[in-house]
């Protein structure tokens, strides 16, 4: 038994990097448990297979068995992962070959060593560690890229494994064909390496365009989202040029009034200026509540609470927004804009019991933090970043220019759901 412990020594390093390898490069589809059970199951059944033949002292039989064996029991446990079938073909095909790789290179590393039998074993340690090493911290992201596109790299893993299993398969004596092939198997390990390591790469650089290009893409649609927003803002904007030229025109009259005013009391006429403030308070315009000292922001929060009123829709509002910003004031209108608009739109929604209402506050904290809150109907949720998910068509452009807002002034943006209440904070 002592004399066959440097070859379960080989089997047990050999079999578990095996099964180890398949699980970093796999995606399981049930939980670990389920998954190590199964790897356990292949780990057991390959020892002993190898037992047996060492045992039998014919290491021939067994490079030749390990081959079948080990495929039929990964096959065994396929539809334990969510690869596809050709994507776990790819993997298996990939393991194979480091497997192959690293007993090819542990026997010839071995005879130059001292105890070949157990620098053998050692040097297995080493060489698989190393390949696992690599892959779950550089190669695995990448390579399941890989398998997503196995039909560009099947023919290389399969190749490879071709090439190794001849020389396994044809021969009549393993050790004297891993001895006198050394050469031969040496380059097509290099030309195995070397062809994963170019997929790799090459991967590698696509990726790295990848994600310039969906950058570049995401900000382009920022843009897009914005310029959205702002043609929509066109009847907004005329409406808050409508405020403005009515507030001027009244600036305007009531200078001309206190002049006339101021002239008639100077002259002693009282009843005739009583008679201008009598006409006065019948024809004097209604001019618009300022609620914030930001005219632009102003106006837009003018009109929607106009619309809240008159759908009913009681309002707190409660704005310090000074006229000077550190943003863009036309932009924070637009944000405020549909803010107002998807909160009205919600409460108009509601068709149970619960009060309607629209709070609507901003403090001024050296930044702008605006909350607002209203009642939403029981199907408005979050996605995973914590965005409203709309499901009509044509809507959530108006959230998307707030997100897009939000990250071109390094703000933060929070939603929530509590209760059936809708809640966002703006700090920018």
């Amino acid at each position: 038994m002592i004399q066959l412990l440097p070859d379960l020594l080989r089997a047990a390093v050999s079999t578990t990097a095996n099964v180890l390898l398949l699980m970093t490069l796999l995606q399981p589809k049930y939980s670990k448990k389920v998954t190590l059970l199964a790897m356990l199951g292949i780990l057991a059944a390959d020892l002993g297979t190898a037992i047996f033949c060492y045992l039998s002292g014919n290491l021939t039989l067994l490079s030749k068995l390990d081959i079948v064996l080990f495929a039929v029991l990964c096959f065994a446990v396929r539809p334990l992962f969510k690869d596809t079938f050709m994507q776990w073909l790819f993997s298996y095909l990939t393991v194979q070959n480091i497997s192959d790789i690293v007993i090819i290179l542990s026997f010839i590393g071995s005879r130059k060593l001292p105890f070949p039998a157990y620098a053998n074993s050692l040097l297995r340690v080493i060489l698989f560690g190393v390949f696992l090493l690599v892959l779950s911290r550089y190669v695995r992201p990448l390579y399941w890229q890989a398998v997503k596109h196995w039909t560009a790299y099947f023919a290389v893993a399969l190749g490879i494994y071709i090439t190794f299993n001849y020389y396994v398969l044809s021969s009549d004596d393993i050790v004297v064909t891993l001895t006198e092939k050394a050469v031969p198997l040496l380059l097509v390990i290099f030309i195995g390496l070397a062809a994963y390591g170019s997929i790799f790469l090459s991967l590698k650089n696509l990726q790295q365009e990848y994600q310039v290009k969906e950058e570049n893409q995401k900000m382009q649609a920022e843009r897009e989202y914005l310029q959205l927003a702002a043609g929509n803002m066109s009847e907004r904007l005329k409406l808050m040029e409508e405020v403005s030229a009515q507030n001027s025109l009244a600036a305007h009259d009531r200078r001309h009034f206190n002049n006339m005013l101021l002239e008639l009391l100077e002259k002693g006429e009282n009843h005739e200026a009583v008679a201008l403030l009598k006409k006065l308070n019948q024809t004097a315009p209604k001019i618009s509540k300022v609620y914030c000292e930001n005219p632009v922001v102003n106006a837009a929060v003018c009109h929607y609470a106009k619309l809240a009123e008159q759908s009913g829709i009681p309002t707190v509002i409660e704005l310090d927004i000074p006229s000077d910003l550190q943003v863009d004031s036309l932009e924070l209108s637009m944000v405020v804009s549909n803010l107002l608009e998807n909160a009205i739109a919600a409460c108009l929604k509601q068709s149970g019991s619960r009060p309607l209402y629209l709070n609507f506050i901003c403090r001024n904290v050296g930044r702008l933090l605006l909350e607002m809150e209203n009642p939403c109907a029981e199907d408005t949720a979050l996605d995973e970043s914590g965005c409203p998910v709309t499901h009509e068509e044509g809507h959530g452009i108006g959230s998307r220019s707030v997100i897009a807002f939000t990250k071109k002034y390094d703000g933060e943006l929070i939603y929530s759901i509590e209760n059936g209440i809708f809640g966002v904070r703006l700090l920018v």
